[in-house]
């Protein structure tokens, strides 16, 4: 008898495919071709929803979104079908970057209809457009489900597992420094259209965090997360350089200046992380009043920084000297805590660390001239500080740069990055010295340390005396960013950052003992309430969901360090045998030899 089963073409590796198979890899194709043709119809018949999705033609706010997802799904949904040239992305021929991208323009596209529905008052508003989006975004993720089971047994943590990677094949040094600049100039672009939301477009801020979660999580199934960060790794010098030149670029990119605000502050609250980060990540030391360091910074500048109502107004130290002044105040308090407490371990230090805080704040809102001396000023704080002029160059001007007009914040930008910098540099030598290596030791087992002859109150004193003069560093340029200091910000949790919740998330957040995990931390943790104002009331709730959600699905952070993967997953979870592993650790490297 003659076989009459009609076979779909054939999947690198897999042979035949019987046809249900082949109806599933057309559903995905067919609904991101109809997800993309969607975003150029209307969505909606008034402009009142953010983003106004009124046109035809002409994708706009939310509609971008679901094109950029719609693209997606149908690039990985082409892997299945092995188009020639297309391999690379998908080398494991793997079904869940294919579902999690088909999820990413789902998730937009209903978001954004149950979005119209509610604020404008029911699916009247909507134009057929929204409901070819809908429709046509649910296809992929029923042809995604509808193909061969990653797992059989195991059911939807099947689809979410992500694939074991063949090994890649080795590319030339140019070819790897052009992967480089191309995954440089997508994460520009990314958070340079994210910072560009306006706040008022909650909705769409909403829709950009939905796609970019399941793109970057089906991105990292595909193993090409993994695959940046192993060249990245080995072209360490080129890659921070470039990273730096795209920061450098972004202030150019924006036309209101309050954006640049935004990235200033960013920038200064990752700079006092990347601080914390010694202490807590690589050190080991639970510390719930970092914050206190770095107010002491920015109060010792702005004392000695000209300000009118500063306790010592005929002084005005220039900003070199201002920045020392206040890192060395965060210096001499960080020995003088340290040095009596950090004989304690544990939840003990951590409570007397959150003592030091509250009394900072305590001691700075009774210095006021009634309950104590007059030298803080106590709630009003020290107001009115001047602008930085640095070399004759007045960052509190306007200056006008090959065509574009530079505002008050973006020269601070400028400023913050060069200070950002600094801290990555001394960050990154104390951790791959002797000394980081001995911090690492004690993170580990103090008591194992302290037997093979590492003197552990001396390493942690250290640590902590390096940490606190580096929040006092960013403290110097936050008083002159915020033309004043109050006592305010400066306490354990608060509704806005600075606050030393805030720091401490961004830091686990990230991933701790990491450089980029702290600066990725700091820009989600202030970047989503600046742009979800509806936030403000729940943020420590929100802050609390995200830390559960964080520790239970990937307890190392967003940006692993390669010694604590290991810590929290079994060696066969990651993609790399464990010796393979320990050895991209340079502080393991050194230890063993």
């Amino acid at each position: 008898m003659t076989d009459t089963t009609t076979k779909a073409p054939a999947a690198a590796g897999r042979g035949p495919v019987p046809l249900p198979a082949a109806v599933a890899r057309l559903l995905i194709a067919v609904g991101a071709v109809g997800t993309i043709a969607s975003t150029f119809l209307s969505w909606t018949w008034t402009p009142d929803f953010p983003g106004d999705l009124t046109f035809y033609g002409y994708p706009a706010g939310l509609q971008i979104l679901a094109l950029v997802g719609g693209a997606l799904t149908l690039l990985f949904g082409l892997t299945l079908w092995n188009v020639k040239g297309l391999r690379w992305l998908n080398p494991a021929n793997a079904t869940s970057p294919v579902l999690l991208t088909a999820l990413s323009a789902f998730a937009v596209c209903w978001f954004t209809g149950i979005a119209i529905a509610v604020d404008l008052g029911g699916l009247v508003n909507l134009d057929p457009g929204g409901f070819v989006a809908m429709a046509a975004s649910a296809l992929p993720v029923v042809g995604a489900l509808a193909l061969p089971h990653p797992a059989p047994g195991t059911g939807v943590r099947g689809y979410l597992t992500k694939p074991q990677q063949p090994r890649p094949g080795k590319l030339s040094p140019l070819a790897e420094r052009g992967i480089i600049t191309a995954g440089t100039a997508i994460a520009l672009v990314a958070f340079t259209y994210g910072i560009g939301i306006d706040n008022d477009a909650s909705e769409t801020f909403i829709g950009f965090l939905l796609l970019l979660v399941f793109a970057a999580w089906g991105l990292m199934h595909t193993g090409l997360v993994d695959r940046f960060a192993t060249i990245s790794a080995q072209h360490k010098a080129f890659a921070s350089t470039l990273a730096f030149v795209a920061a450098v670029v972004f202030p150019f990119t924006q036309s209101d200046d309050h954006n640049a605000n935004v990235g200033v502050n960013i920038l200064i609250f990752a700079t006092v992380a990347l601080g914390l980060n010694i202490v807590v990540g690589l050190t080991g030391l639970l510390d719930l009043g970092y914050v206190a360091f770095l107010g002491v910074g920015a109060y010792a500048a702005a004392l000695v920084s000209g300000s009118e109502y500063s306790r010592f107004s005929g002084v005005h130290f220039p900003f070199w000297a201002a920045a020392l002044t206040g890192m060395a105040a965060s210096l001499v308090f960080g020995v003088l805590i340290g040095a009596p407490t950090l004989r304690l371990r544990g939840d003990y230090l951590a409570i007397v660390t959150l003592g030091f805080g509250e009394i900072f704040r305590i001691t700075v809102n009774n210095l006021d001239g009634d309950s104590g001396p007059n030298i803080t000023r106590g709630p009003n704080g020290i107001t009115q500080i001047p602008d930085l002029n640095i070399f004759g160059f007045n960052l509190g001007e306007a200056h006008d740069i090959g065509g574009f007009t530079l505002g008050r914040f973006a020269n601070y930008l400028f400023l913050m990055l060069i200070v950002t910098a600094i801290v990555v540099l001394v960050f990154t030598r104390a951790s791959d010295s002797r000394i980081g290596r001995s911090w690492i030791a004690i993170r580990e087992d103090e008591t194992a340390a302290t037997a093979m002859g590492i003197n552990g109150f001396r390493v942690k004193l250290v640590a902590f005396a390096l940490g606190a003069s580096l929040a006092g560093l960013a403290g110097t340029v936050m008083a002159h960013v915020n033309y004043s200091v109050n006592p305010q910000p400066y306490q354990f949790a608060g509704a806005a950052p600075p606050n030393s919740a805030f720091l401490l998330a961004a830091v686990v957040l990230g991933g701790m003992g990491t450089v980029s995990g702290p600066l990725l931390g700091a820009s989600v943790l202030y970047l989503v309430p600046e742009k979800l104002q509806f936030l403000q009331n729940y943020e420590l709730f929100a802050f609390g969901i995200a830390l559960i959600l964080l520790m239970r699905f990937r307890p190392e952070g967003i940006i692993a360090n390669r010694r604590r993967q290991l810590e929290f997953h079994e060696t066969g979870q990651l993609d790399v045998p464990a010796q393979a592993t320990l050895s991209d650790d340079p502080a393991v490297t050194k230890a063993g030899a």
